[in-house]
């Protein structure tokens, strides 16, 4: 995949070299678990980075970020005239709303669905992939509206699958599928995958998969109002919408989740405005700068990455040039290139790492799911198979270092760099990065005789963060 965006020195962009590597530094410190960074500046990059084992060509899971994409496929609609904003969403799914509909379900529009303003008081979603059909249309049309739509927000990925399943029903094509030749195509991205629903709609509120370059041509695009190589990509009054504040979302002038939403972006402090999604995923566009940030993240906490934008990016966005430093500019080169999120460290083997080479544990019931596991000393790294049913898992672990693979462990088959070091005689430290998407599992494995006990955990996750598993050896 080549370069899309021309690249320049900071300086010559109107930044100093010394302020972003001062930048790069303070996420080292205080963030910890970022994976890439683009900085584009008057329509040039003026600083990119991967933490390895994050590379560039790598597509990075983008959660609610997602939802931007979904937007501007809407927005491509709108202006092909295959629907209004104003279309009520039941005139779409006849054979799926309820036949007592209520009159705020009635009354639900696009707009609603684009501005999280649909009327729930809650986001129906996890009712809806829990529903035992699968039909995840008609349970959102069941769920009670009990708020007049258009009134109040509230955060909502099933009103965004509600846009994709709209779009599908009016195109006869899956969501990606309509995108491709209007929005992809142009812009250079290829190789992008979304999540389906179990009835083959693509999800639309998340799960959407592509580089940090990618990002960066999106977040472009909307900065140039839609404009792209010539021609007008996207409708620059759909820009404008979008990017608009549609309906308040808080009052709190310290936060970037409460100074209003529009279709699908958020508003943020300083007149700009981003999608984002889950774990630090971000496209933000800073029109009075004529600047994009793009950043694929591991985080917990999003607010403070953009805290950290603020305070020392922002204020070094000059108007104007600055002499050229060259020094300065080889010294974040250098940073930049040297980024990395290095594996746990500890002793090379144990006494008892041939007793437990070899060995296979059964597992008793534990939520992540498994059955077995099973290790074999490879050269002093380690093969760690995890079996679930008649599915075996095979990651090998290099000794200290990240020893990269490929595996369906998360129910997908996507990349991981694994390590596995003793961090105690009885203990043998894995860490493995699934480097497509934000997630990092540690599992520290305790022998003790024929037992195995793991105290594991995840980095981030929309549910418990720490598991346990037990283990017999057979």
């Amino acid at each position: 995949m080549g370069q899309r965006l021309e690249r320049g020195a900071p300086e010559a962009l109107g930044i100093p070299s010394r302020t972003i590597q001062t930048f790069v530094e303070a996420v080292d410190s205080q963030i910890h678990d970022l994976h890439s960074l683009m900085l584009v500046r008057h329509g040039r990059v003026a600083a990119e980075g991967w933490w390895s084992p994050y590379r560039a060509e790598r597509p990075h899971m983008l959660f609610s970020l997602s939802k931007s994409f979904t937007s501007t496929a809407v927005g491509l609609a709108v202006a092909e005239r295959r629907l209004s904003l104003d279309d009520p969403v039941t005139s779409f799914f006849p054979d799926q709303t309820p036949k007592t509909a209520s009159d705020n379900l009635k009354a639900m529009q696009v707009r609603h669905l684009l501005s999280m303003s649909t009327g729930h008081v809650e986001d129906p979603t996890l009712l809806m992939r829990q529903r035992p059909d699968g039909d995840w249309i008609r349970e959102f049309l069941e769920r009670p509206i009990a708020r007049a739509p258009g009134t109040h927000f509230v955060y909502n990925s099933g009103a965004t699958f509600m846009l994709s399943a709209i779009l599908q029903q009016i195109t006869g094509m899956r969501l990606l599928d309509y995108l491709e030749p209007r929005l992809m195509q142009p812009l250079g991205i290829t190789g992008a995958t979304w999540e389906l629903s179990p009835q083959g709609i693509h999800t639309g509120g998340w799960g959407l998969s592509i580089t940090t370059e990618d990002i960066a041509c999106f977040g472009q695009l909307y900065l140039q109002r839609g404009w792209w190589e010539g021609q007008q990509i996207v409708p620059e009054t759909w820009v404008r919408e979008a990017s608009t504040a549609q309906i308040a979302n808080g009052s709190s002038p310290e936060s970037d989740w409460e100074q209003g939403y529009g279709y699908q972006f958020w508003r943020c402090r300083h007149n700009s405005y981003r999608g984002d999604g889950a774990f630090g995923q971000f496209c933000v566009i800073l029109p009075e700068q004529d600047a994009v940030l793009a950043i694929t993240a591991g985080v917990a906490e999003m607010q403070p990455v953009l805290n950290l934008v603020w305070d020392i990016l922002l204020p070094a966005l000059n108007g104007a040039p600055l002499p050229p430093d060259p020094a300065a500019h080889e010294a974040l080169r250098g940073a930049l290139s040297r980024l990395k999120l290095a594996p746990p460290q500890g002793e090379a083997s144990s006494t008892l790492g041939a007793a437990i080479s070899g060995r296979t544990y059964a597992l008793a019931d534990n939520e992540m799911g498994f059955d077995v596991l099973r290790f074999e000393g490879v050269d002093q790294e380690w093969r760690v198979t995890f079996l679930r049913g008649a599915e075996a898992f095979p990651i090998l672990c290099g000794a200290g270092v990240w020893r990269a693979g490929t595996s369906g462990l998360l129910g997908f088959e996507g990349e991981v760099s694994a390590s596995a070091m003793w961090s105690a005689d009885d203990t043998l430290l894995l860490t493995m990065r699934f480097t497509d998407t934000p997630f990092v599992y540690t599992l520290p494995c305790r022998f003790a005789g024929d037992y195995l006990s793991i105290e594991g955990r995840v980095n981030v996750s929309f549910g418990p963060t720490r598991f346990d598993l037990l283990g017999r050896a057979r």
